[in-house]
């Protein structure tokens, strides 16, 4: 019980910590990572519900533990890899230097990101799960894997909630006058990677909502 207790109690740090995207964007009191991951589960299970042959239970999950990296893991966005030098190699150890650049990243400076990112998120999963029971480890891991990879329907359904819970929360500062987020360029992304019909029903509607 008492690894249960570190583990539940680490976790609970990303109740007070703010997402980085919306600091970046000057919001005061920013969503946490918290309340991002609970988001996250609640539209994955309200859409995952209209699915057949699908594991609901194993997708909730997947989308609980999706985010948990960031209780040791940088919160990396798009604008920390438009900072990426595209001409140089790109480690683990350049991330501290990162000056983030508002824009589109480049294709060869998202994959340099993605490949860093997934290292550090990696490490910091196998440290917070490093003592818990064998059984609870290896799910967990598994589960947050499954999400990396995405090449099943749970995870699929898991990333495009993902994305679509990040465009929810940003036309909903934009809507309070944070005029900065380009909500057009932001809906423009959404689209090019949203393909599920139920979550596409669901754009639509936060288009309409504008």
């Amino acid at each position: 019980m008492k690894e249960l207790f570190k583990f539940i109690s680490r976790v609970g740090e990303l109740k007070t910590e703010g997402r980085r995207g919306w600091k970046l964007h000057g919001i005061e009191n920013p969503e946490t990572t918290a309340s991002h991951i609970f988001h996250v589960a609640m539209l994955v299970w309200v859409v995952g519900r209209k699915k057949e042959d699908f594991d609901l239970e194993k997708a909730v999950k997947m989308a609980l533990v999706h985010d948990l990296c960031e209780v040791y893991s940088p919160d990396l966005t798009s604008y920390d890899a438009t900072a990426i030098d595209e001409d140089k190699e790109f480690t683990k150890e350049d991330v501290k230097d990162l000056k983030p650049t508002k824009g589109r990243p480049t294709t060869k400076q998202r994959i340099k990101m993605k490949k860093v990112k997934h290292e550090l998120e990696e490490e910091a999963m196998e440290k917070i799960t490093k003592d818990l029971s064998p059984d609870l480890s290896e799910e967990i891991n598994e589960l947050w894997q499954e999400h990396e990879e995405r090449n099943t329907p749970e995870s699929k359904l898991v990333k495009q909630s993902d994305n679509i819970i990040n465009l929810l929360q940003g036309m909903e500062y934009w809507k309070k006058g944070h005029k900065d987020i380009e909500y057009k360029l932001w809906v423009r992304r959404a689209k090019e990677t949203i393909d599920d019909p139920h979550l596409l029903e669901f754009l639509k509607e936060i288009e309409e909502s504008l």
